[in-house]
């Protein structure tokens, strides 16, 4: 049965299918404007004009808004906003506010970049920006081990900020010239549970005694590259090792032969644990350390500064002990991860690999004692 037609002079109402889905005609002059949005509800129903009432399911609302369906759903028509009161079938009239943000077409609110204008140090072709999500921190901040707490505090070249002695500590002379040179410098010493002790510690064995400290402090590989009189650049770097004990072994080796510096890759290789730190004896506070995005990319660098390349792999044909007076030269010596040895890109920017002799029954020795070997006959070539 077709609706019956509205009175003339009045607005036509909109036609609302069985399906709750209404489309809105445009109104007749002299009528009350309506919401050009379509409306659902959850029954069949025509809207009425201002402050009419509806068949089942639609409620008119009052003003120039569109209808709401009652009960089974609400609707929303877009337009300008009514003065008029709102429905109570959960009708919403939606308009532009001035100085909203925009909306997509999904719908989702934009927001204006925060912090474009921050500005700061641009970093140069090839270069880290510090402070990147990448650094990864050279360490150094937790020191355990009774050697190496003690070697921390001769050398005062970090701020220690505590110091913990386990409550009861075996008799030790080490662990008294701590406790006297931690009270001449001002350091707090805390008496300490041995259990909580424990509980801290990152190495297998504190020796009852922790050191917290600023952290290490990475130098430029460009200040390693430096000649000085009468001094030729003696430098060590290390591929891809990632045990914490062989590194900290293979620092108090270097320490030893008068090594001038340790070059690290920033990835994929272990830097200053607290293992590494006890490992090492002190040796961290001593020999300076060059923390470097790319190893292959520092020894070009290395070679363009006029130092020798020579790196370690059991492979090769000549020996350690054939460096002859290229070891009185500026000399850089690569050793490679026990295992893996040198990784390729590494070992095609060596100018020379030597091996180490082996006359027993295994093929290689540990990269700690390896470069024990190897900077000592550097050192005593040099002497």
């Amino acid at each position: 049965m077709k609706p019956k037609k509205p009175a003339q002079g009045g607005p036509r109402g909109a036609r609302v299918s069985g399906t709750g889905k209404s489309k809105a005609r445009p109104a007749a002059s002299g009528g009350s404007s309506r919401g050009a949005g379509s409306a659902r509800g959850a029954g069949s129903g025509r809207s009425g004009g201002p402050g009419a009432i509806g068949g089942v399911g639609g409620v008119g609302g009052g003003g120039a808004g569109g209808a709401g369906g009652a009960g089974g759903g609400s609707s929303r028509s877009s337009g300008p906003r009514s003065s008029g009161p709102r429905t109570g079938g959960g009708s919403r009239t939606e308009s532009p506010r001035s100085g909203a943000s925009n909306r997509g077409v999904t719908g989702s609110r934009q927001f204006s970049s925060r912090g474009a204008g921050r500005t700061g140090r641009i970093a140069r072709p090839g270069e880290e920006p510090r402070g990147s999500s990448t650094d990864k921190p050279l360490g150094g901040e937790q020191v355990e081990g009774r050697q190496a707490v003690r070697e921390l505090l001769i050398a005062g070249n970090r701020r220690v900020k505590e110091i913990w002695v386990s409550s009861d500590p075996d008799e030790s002379e080490i662990v008294s010239d701590i406790v006297e040179i931690a009270k001449t410098m001002r350091i707090t010493v805390t008496q300490t549970a041995r259990k909580r002790l424990d509980m801290q510690a990152r190495s297998e064995a504190p020796q009852g005694v922790i050191a917290f400290a600023s952290p290490l402090q990475e130098v430029e590989l460009d200040t390693l590259l430096l000649r000085k009189p009468g001094r030729m650049p003696f430098l060590v770097a290390v591929d891809g090792v990632t045990d914490p004990g062989n590194l900290g072994a293979l620092l108090r080796c270097c320490d030893g032969a008068g090594v001038h510096g340790v070059v690290l890759p920033r990835h994929r290789a272990v830097h200053v644990t607290p293992t590494v730190c006890k490992s090492a004896a002190g040796a961290v506070e001593y020999v300076p350390m060059a923390v470097v995005g790319g190893l292959p990319a520092a020894l070009s660098r290395m070679k363009d500064a006029g130092i020798w390349i020579v790196g370690l792999d059991d492979e090769a044909d000549r020996t350690l002990f054939d460096l002859g007076d290229l070891a009185a030269d500026a000399i850089c010596l690569v050793l490679g991860a026990e295992g893996n040895g040198l990784s390729r890109l590494v070992r095609e920017r060596c100018d020379m690999i030597v091996s180490i002799p082996m006359l027993g029954r295994l093929s290689s020795l540990n990269v700690s004692a390896a470069a024990a070997l190897a900077t000592y006959e550097v050192a005593r070539h040099r002497a």
